[in-house]
């Protein structure tokens, strides 16, 4: 893509991260919300993740087909098109409470967005210098995560914010509160569809890449740190998924109410790990150390999660209490924290995996849109891990697996050129 930008392109890629935002961190709240309305344990409850995150692997390459036939302005077109068809399954869904509905709504939606986000971050990536593309994501991350915190208010505000998913489940109407999901998401395919229209309409330029030595190459498996930059991001997607969606989960079974605003903490902290990124890179630290530290951090918080205190909310007080804002147990705040130590993995990522790639840029945004499947796969063994051990709070370490990958890739696969380096 010519390195040029304007104004309105970036205003619709902006849109299109918001809605990815506020479609995808809507799940942290769908989770403790059709646990009660489906009668669900908590590994059952985590099939929401599943299906929403399969949707990219098992349609990130037909989609990416789809692309190189529709162009990529109408592609993202006809994929907001697909997540209000999403939306509107959640009428009948909701209407039955069946389980199975709900699923099959959440796997368009996460159909559409597989198109949005194999057409967008090319963009961001591509827009401007290689060495600063972490700098751009974190921008669209900040319109991301801001999304992502203002998903479970809004839900929680409008759903059920004077029923505490900690009450007994024999006092709540289970039909009239799934039927409360009917009016949001028909405003929602409402919503998508508008935005579906002004994208076939705009002028949104479309791609084109610049040649390179790579282009001899006929395979995107020739390019290790492609790859291997697609393995790390399987792990982080997992990570990230577990941190924002069972936050409200964990919650839940340690006898806390509202649960399903908790997500906006993790994302909170996730907006001021954006804001990091974008004054500091490669202003003051590089792409590979933002992501070295961003693992790092994560181990250290995940030992704070799992041998943190229940009832102490000392660590809340100190980061919050002083403003007003509800306290939460200290090993709630830490789940909330790894946030911060999420936010830079995926800006870092990307610009990393895809350099070097030349033609190759749309099979390799292809492959990294595959590795999404994390958080349908990772989270779903979180909640087995949970179920066997009997206790959340120690399944968390689980994610030590996950930070070690993405350390591996930061000291190492990012620069690997030849598979026998």
């Amino acid at each position: 893509m010519a390195k040029r930008s304007s104004l309105i392109p970036m205003l619709i890629i902006g849109t299109l991260f918001f809605i990815f935002g506020f479609v995808t961190w809507l799940n942290g709240s769908l989770i403790p919300f059709l646990k009660v309305i489906c009668d669900l344990n908590e590994f059952e409850a985590l099939f929401v993740t599943f299906a929403f995150y399969i949707a990219y692997t098992v349609m990130a390459l037909p989609m990416a087909v789809l692309l190189e036939k529709t162009g990529y302005k109408k592609g993202m077109a006809l994929g907001l098109v697909v997540m209000a068809i999403g939306a509107l399954l959640f009428i009948p869904a909701a209407k039955s409470a069946l389980f199975g509905i709900f699923l099959s709504a959440l796997f368009i939606l996460g159909t559409g967005l597989t198109i949005l986000q194999t057409a967008s971050n090319p963009y961001i990536v591509l827009v401007g210098p290689i060495e600063s593309a972490a700098m751009r994501i974190s921008i669209m991350g900040l319109i991301n995560k801001s999304a992502g915190v203002l998903a479970p208010i809004v839900f929680t505000a409008l759903i059920f914010a004077d029923i505490p998913l900690g009450a007994d489940l024999g006092s709540v109407d289970k039909v009239a509160l799934a039927n409360q999901l009917v009016t949001p998401y028909v405003v929602m395919a409402f919503l998508l569809t508008v935005l579906a229209l002004f994208v076939w309409f705009s002028s949104l330029p479309e791609i084109e890449y610049e040649s390179s030595k790579s282009d001899e190459l006929g395979s995107i498996f020739a390019f290790p740190h492609a790859v291997l930059g697609a393995l790390a991001l399987f792990f982080y997607v997992g990570i990230e998924v577990i941190a924002g969606d069972t936050i409200g989960l964990y919650a839940q079974s340690i006898g806390m109410t509202d649960a399903t605003a908790l997500t906006s903490y993790t994302m909170a902290f996730m907006v001021v790990g954006y804001l990091l990124g974008v004054f500091c890179i490669p202003r003051c630290i590089t792409q590979q150390k933002a992501l070295l530290f961003s693992a790092v951090s994560g181990i250290i918080l995940l030992f704070g999660v799992a041998f943190s205190s229940q009832e102490s909310y000392s660590i809340s007080e100190l980061l919050w209490g002083w403003s007003g804002i509800a306290t939460l147990p200290d090993t709630i705040t830490f789940v909330a924290l790894l946030g911060l130590a999420n936010a830079l993995v995926w800006p870092t990522i990307w610009p990393l995996a895809l350099k070097d790639l030349g033609k190759h840029t749309p099979k390799g945004s292809a492959l990294l849109i595959i590795a999404i499947a994390g958080g349908a796969v990772l989270p779903l063994l979180f909640g087995k891990i949970a179920q066997l051990l009997g206790n959340m709070q120690e399944a968390y370490l689980f994610g030590i697996v996950c930070y070690g990958i993405i350390m591996l890739y930061a000291l190492k696969w990012h620069k690997m050129r030849y598979w026998r380096e």
